[in-house]
């Protein structure tokens, strides 16, 4: 069995829900050597998260953006850490509700994902910048 682990920078995206399969892919060269195998990406931020869903139609992550932002709204009067501005207490209930990771199996040096899926960032802040996540490959 092979390990292979690095960290990635992510470019910075504005507030939403972004395809990341191909910059993750693009940077993770040993994943041809795997035959049978998975990988695990894992983000490194707490306003920010990891998803895997529909990669075709745009509209489908406009709808998840709307969806958490009316099932998680800013300036809750409960919100106690508001200091950050109003979109940061959501940002980390989302980033709780969506997940960290995401795991993916490898088979033949391609991400095993069905036809219709890829690998979401979901951006939860207004400005979140670089994201940085740490991509461990397992298999042989």
């Amino acid at each position: 069995m092979n390990f292979y682990q690095k960290e990635i920078h992510l470019k910075a995206r504005s507030r939403g829900f972004h395809l990341i399969t191909p910059e993750i892919t693009s940077q993770l060269d040993e994943l041809s050597n795997i035959k049978i195998g998975q990988l695990q990406v894992f983000i490194k931020h707490t306003s920010a998260s990891l998803t895997i869903n529909e990669n075709a139609d745009p509209t489908v992550r406009q709808d998840f953006e709307s969806h958490m932002n009316t099932m998680v709204p800013e300036n809750a009067p409960y919100y106690i850490h508001t200091y950050e501005g109003p979109d940061d207490m959501p940002a980390h209930i989302k980033a709780s509700l969506m997940g960290a990771s995401v795991t993916i199996p490898v088979t033949n040096g391609r991400l095993n994902l069905g036809t219709w899926q890829g690998i979401y960032l979901c951006e939860h802040r207004n400005h979140g910048g670089s994201r940085k996540v740490v991509l461990t490959l397992l298999g042989n």
